[in-house]
């Protein structure tokens, strides 16, 4: 929009983010949290979530999460998490192994001390899931959006889909992926509905056949 201010004043203005420099604020879309601004992370390669994106798959799920448990894979910021918060989800695991990532999801996860139980895990995505299989832990809601064109949002989704309790009867899946990657259409008990683009997104939602085992 206008030139860089040596002060920090805002250089561009996106889909609901605002740019300080190289450093981004995302305005929280809904919920108890609505209009709130988190941290990203600043950086090149980074790619958070848009605030189209977040209204469009919190339409798609609905506004009232309330109770629900959440698994935010490849958080980055913990910006989907942090939306499913604060639309009434009373649990949030984030799993992100980035340094710099990690650093901002924590600040950012500060938001939900009176809001939602938040547990960080700093590990790979692949890992975590395996480690909450043993814990025995099951959740309602799985969002991912690992890095774009590296197959990752393919291998998640068949380790979640094939994962022994993870989900619960009906659970969610929700995957974001770059517009040239396909998912599958079934995986295990998860059964894809039709894919949405949003620019270079895709979005792929999943529901857990409660009649599968």
């Amino acid at each position: 929009m206008g030139a860089s201010s040596p002060h920090g004043a805002p250089v561009a203005v996106t889909a609901g983010a605002v740019m300080y420099g190289r450093a981004m604020s995302l305005r929280i879309t809904g919920g108890r949290l609505r209009g709130r601004r988190i941290a990203a992370p600043k950086g090149d390669g980074v790619r958070p979530t848009t605030g189209r994106v977040r209204e469009a798959v919190f339409s798609i799920l609905g506004q009232h999460l309330d109770g629900w448990r959440v698994l935010d894979l490849c958080a980055g910021a913990g910006t989907l998490g942090i939306e499913a918060a604060s639309r009434g989800a009373s649990e949030v695991v984030f799993v992100e192994r980035a340094r710099d990532h990690l650093r901002i999801l924590r600040d950012n996860a500060a938001l939900l001390r009176d809001v939602a139980e938040v547990e960080i895990k700093p590990t790979d995505a692949l890992r975590a899931v395996a480690g909450l299989v043993r814990q025995g832990r099951t959740f309602d809601l799985v969002l991912l959006d690992p890095p774009y064109g590296k197959g990752l949002a393919a291998s998640l989704v068949e380790a979640i889909g094939t994962a022994d309790g993870l989900l619960s009867d009906g659970a969610v899946v929700v995957a974001e992926t770059g517009p040239r990657e396909v998912l599958p259409e079934t995986v295990g008990a998860l059964v894809r509905g039709a894919a949405r683009e949003y620019g270079d997104t895709s979005v792929w939602i999943y529901r857990r056949d409660a009649g599968e085992a």
